[in-house]
């Protein structure tokens, strides 16, 4: 009983509707411009040249080094994931160099 109540009052609902309010309203897509923060700070020390030239065309490195310290294991986890999920364009002789630096500053005591 209370399920065709539901459906009466429904379809009084819509029948009530002005047609133009229901209408499709036409959908328009607009470019936006976006200015993103700048960064020209680069990682440093001994090993940041992998993790430079590889990492930083996607991350910046204030953003890398504010993430949590993480094991090695877990950093090689996250370049691996970086590589394979993400496509990311690392070069596979700069791997360990990338993990061993993640690990050296950004490592789990």
């Amino acid at each position: 009983m209370s399920r065709n109540l539901l459906s009466c009052l429904i379809l009084l609902g819509v029948a009530s509707t002005p047609l133009a309010a229901r209408a499709a309203t036409p959908f328009e897509l607009k470019s936006v411009k976006i200015d993103l923060p700048d960064s020209d700070k680069m990682f440093e020390g001994p090993g940041s040249d992998a993790i430079n030239n590889n990492c930083l065309a996607c991350h910046s490195a204030g953003m890398v080094l504010t993430q949590p310290a993480l094991s090695k294991q877990a950093w090689t986890a996250e370049v691996n994931k970086m590589i394979n999920n993400y496509k990311a364009p690392v070069a596979p002789e700069d791997v360990g160099a990338i993990v061993e630096y993640l690990a050296n500053t950004k490592g789990a005591k």
